[in-house]
């Protein structure tokens, strides 16, 4: 039998094998599923004015709230039915809309902390409190690399706060399984470069330095018989070297044609940035990046909401549409799951006249793509939006569920460290059937 070090190795390469505890989580179905791009709202969009409709609170709107010394807040956009499945959708997404057939919206999400680090770092790695894999790091430590040049978990303009790097790291996993950061938050994606990339020496004199690195840190391997870190670090020094050719004509955005620019928003200021973020997260996932995040903030509105959050759907509207369009037209959405959403909701109640505060008892995901119900609204909201009532998802069962149209089982899903066996949703978590194909 093979040793486990050398199964994990293999793994981690993707030369199709997996290790133990990544065999035993995949799924005996048959997955067409190959990628995942999460779109990331950090700040936590408001529900009730983008994708649940709530007729009552608009018919409510100024009474008192639920919580004493508050009012109701109905929202002032418009909500329609699209699509042959009758999506209800705010005017805020007219872009989108137009994808309605496409969209599994989820209305029943929960979570935990109303409180955004922690959150936050919940939605990403399933701990609010420990130092945790993240969701793109399991994914990629249970089903390898599809690029032997390209990383295989990219994060696009992370968040400098809310927990930082943990969002995208790969904790005790070995360290090859965390994100490779591009961009920074807050500044435009155009330009930003991978770090490092470029080398200093010519090619030969690089492998010369690198074949007498890796021979140092193999020996140390040797010696220890078993150490995921340095095995991590062999591969990630190795992945460096080969993509300073592959990474650069990846992002090199200019060799779309113009009208797949306009598809993205990227001829338009206020698309621009998040077009070019979304249509960078198509050409990795194409070129076998396995998990890509595309981060987009801030939807933290507790003031200004008559004009912030229209601002916010203004800038993500048409790339997501781009987006999705671009995948289908290329055959490429059958085997991506597109996942978009934040944190956690907003109350249906004001604050300060103009904004809404933080709800963690009701929020709405959506997801497309890959190995999901097109069209299909799962779980259900109060009256007013303050609370999940049917169809709840808590954050667990929303990890085993991407997890699950991936091809993994989030309870085998497992990595050995201090003791146990820890896994992405810990002890909780089930997968909702009810989305999946």
């Amino acid at each position: 039998m093979l040793h486990r070090r050398t199964l994990l190795q293999t793994a981690s390469l993707g030369f199709g094998w997996l290790g133990f505890s990544a065999l035993a989580a995949a799924e005996t179905r048959q997955i067409s599923t190959k990628r995942v791009i999460f779109l990331c709202m950090k700040g936590a969009p408001s529900h009730v004015d983008t994708f649940d409709f709530k007729p009552k609170l608009n018919a409510d709107s100024g009474q008192p709230g639920t919580r004493p010394g508050t009012k109701l807040l109905g929202s002032r956009w418009k909500f329609q039915q699209h699509g042959q499945s009758g999506q209800w959708i705010s005017e805020l997404f007219p872009q989108l809309a137009t994808c309605a057939d496409d969209l599994c919206i989820l209305r029943g999400m929960q979570t935990e902390i109303p409180a955004h680090p922690q959150a936050y770092l919940q939605l990403h790695t399933g701990s609010s409190q420990f130092v945790r894999p993240s969701l793109g790091a399991w994914t990629h430590y249970g089903l390898g690399s599809l690029s032997g040049n390209l990383p295989g978990f990219v994060t696009i303009t992370p968040a400098s706060g809310f927990g930082g790097a943990q969002n995208y790291g790969s904790a005790f996993l070995p360290a090859h399984h965390q994100g490779t950061r591009l961009g920074t938050d807050k500044r435009p994606i155009s330009g930003a470069e991978v770090s490092n990339l470029k080398p200093r020496q010519t090619p030969a004199a690089q492998r010369k330095e690198l074949d007498l690195l890796q021979s140092l840190n193999r020996a140390k391997l040797a010696r220890e018989e078993f150490d995921p870190q340095v095995e991590g670090l062999i591969e990630s020094y190795e992945l460096g070297y080969r993509m300073q050719s592959a990474m650069p004509e990846v992002m090199e955005l200019e060799q779309e044609s113009p009208a797949t620019q306009r598809l993205y928003g990227i001829d338009e200021e206020r698309t621009s940035d998040f077009g070019r973020k979304c249509l960078l997260a198509r050409r990795m996932v194409e070129a076998g990046v396995r998990f890509v995040e595309v981060n987009h903030g801030d939807w933290d509105h507790h003031a200004n909401l008559g004009t912030a959050l229209p601002a916010s759907c203004d800038a993500v509207d048409k790339p997501l549409r781009g987006l999705l369009t671009d995948l289908k037209s290329r055959g490429l959405l059958e085997e991506t799951l597109v996942i978009w959403g934040g944190e956690f909701g907003r109350t249906p109640h004001a604050e300060g006249g103009d904004g809404r505060d933080h709800n963690v008892k009701a929020f709405t995901t959506w997801m497309a793509g890959g190995g999901v119900r097109a069209g299909y609204s799962h779980g259900v909201s109060d009256d007013y939006g303050y609370e999940a009532v049917d169809g709840v998802v808590s954050i667990a069962d929303w990890h085993a569920t991407i997890l699950h149209l991936i091809g993994l089982d989030h309870r085998t899903l497992t990595y050995q460290h201090a003791g146990r066996d820890f896994r992405l949703t810990d002890v909780k978590g089930n997968v909702v059937k009810q989305i999946a194909t």
